[in-house]
């Protein structure tokens, strides 16, 4: 079965949609793979319970990749452009999650994040594949 989700981001950040992916898993058994489909934004499992690790994760990435770069020439839609396309390399736009008892199969403190890296908000669309 395939599914899609629309993740609204209030720009750059991590922004949790467990809820919105569990939502979408009917089977008792299998996989749920997603696939975000921009060039500008991916897909994380990470921390859910402390806000500070997804902070420290933010300004690691910013201080790694910052905006405005002179090594930049791809600019075209200003200094956050470059660098939301390096920082969708350096992370992942798919992730694959086992389905177990009807439920996602994350660890007690793992929550499923669109990253999105650009500094204003867009309509993200992620892509769902649950199957046996």
């Amino acid at each position: 079965m395939v599914e899609r989700v629309w993740v609204d981001t209030r720009g750059r950040g991590l922004h949790e949609i467990t809820a919105m992916v569990a939502a979408k898993v009917k089977i008792v058994e299998g996989l749920c793979t997603l696939f975000v489909r921009h060039t500008s934004a991916s897909l994380v499992v990470q921390e859910n319970a402390d806000p500070s690790a997804k902070a420290d994760l933010e300004r690691w990435l910013d201080r790694l990749v910052p905006d405005g770069d002179p090594f930049y020439r791809h600019d075209t839609e200003g200094p956050d452009d470059m660098p939301g396309h390096i920082k969708a390399a350096l992370t992942a736009t798919s992730l694959s999650i086992p389905v177990l008892e009807g439920r996602l199969a994350l660890g007690t403190w793992q929550g499923i994040y669109l990253w999105e890296h650009r500094l204003r908000g867009s309509r993200r669309e992620v892509v769902l594949h649950i199957g046996p």
